[in-house]
């Protein structure tokens, strides 16, 4: 095992580099161990949704965050990669919450902005920084949120874009080694987000209908990551198995015994 520091490292580095960074989130030791023994699985990274929904809470820090870290800390140990954690907007303490994080080995990190005034958002991300230097991990992959696409609803798409480049400059700025844009955006909008901040800068959620993987790497995004959808994909099979059974079916063809 690596220092987290290293860690860390590497993680920085997998995001620097040209290739594409593809990160099928998980939510418990299950999902963690399968995906990490997945050929070309390089990192982890947990999603804040599909915890929560684990455990019976709404999404939006309604779980607890010593619950949220907990269950953080059952897939770090569970597997030997770096592993990155949503943890929504930091639980009213951005800064202390990535400290815990960084304390039970956690590399990075999604920090959420909810497009609360630019100075303050901005502000947080510097703090997380500073506490991640203070912690002997410098290279700490913030994957600084903005939510302006989430919350444009019927806005101009070129100010929705605007607030974007705008916050994300604003955490580049802060310290942040990346900016996570989610959302559905347009081939032009990522090649607008890319100028603004940089190559390899720019994270992606890939929604049904975004340009594929290998456009994306093509124009220079970082990193993309899948949230809550890789859970909804394993309970989506899992319903269709449930309604196989009421139909009189077995058990799939195809069922791997990855547990």
């Amino acid at each position: 095992m690596t220092s987290t520091a290293e860690r860390a490292t590497t993680l920085l580095a997998l995001h620097t580099d040209p290739t594409l960074l593809t990160l099928v989130n998980v939510w418990d030791v299950a999902s963690a161990r399968v995906v990490a023994q997945t050929e070309g699985t390089r990192a982890l990274a947990t999603a804040s949704h599909a915890i929560a929904a684990m455990y019976g809470y709404e999404d939006g820090e309604q779980i607890p965050r010593d619950l949220m870290l907990e269950a953080v800390g059952r897939v770090v140990d569970a597997v030997d990669l770096p592993v990155t954690a949503d943890l929504e907007a930091g639980y009213g303490d951005a800064a202390d919450t990535c400290r815990r994080a960084i304390g039970i080995g956690v590399v990075g990190a999604n920090i959420e902005d909810q497009m609360r005034p630019l100075g303050e958002a901005a502000a947080a991300v510097e703090a997380v920084m500073r506490a991640a230097a203070d912690e002997g991990v410098p290279d700490f992959v913030l994957n600084a949120r903005t939510d302006a696409f989430l919350r444009a609803a019927d806005r101009d798409p070129h100010d929705v874009l605007a607030d974007a480049v705008e916050r994300g400059r604003a955490f580049l700025d802060s310290g942040a080694p990346v900016v996570f844009v989610p959302g559905r955006v347009t081939e032009e909008q990522v090649v607008a987000l890319v100028d603004a901040f940089g190559p390899q800068r720019l994270t992606l959620l890939p929604v049904p209908g975004s340009p594929s993987l290998s456009r994306l790497e093509e124009l220079g995004v970082a990193r993309c990551s899948f949230g809550p959808f890789p859970q909804r994909v394993a309970l989506t099979a899992l319903q269709e198995m449930v309604e196989g059974v009421a139909r009189g079916e077995g058990i799939p063809d195809g069922t791997r015994p990855l547990t």
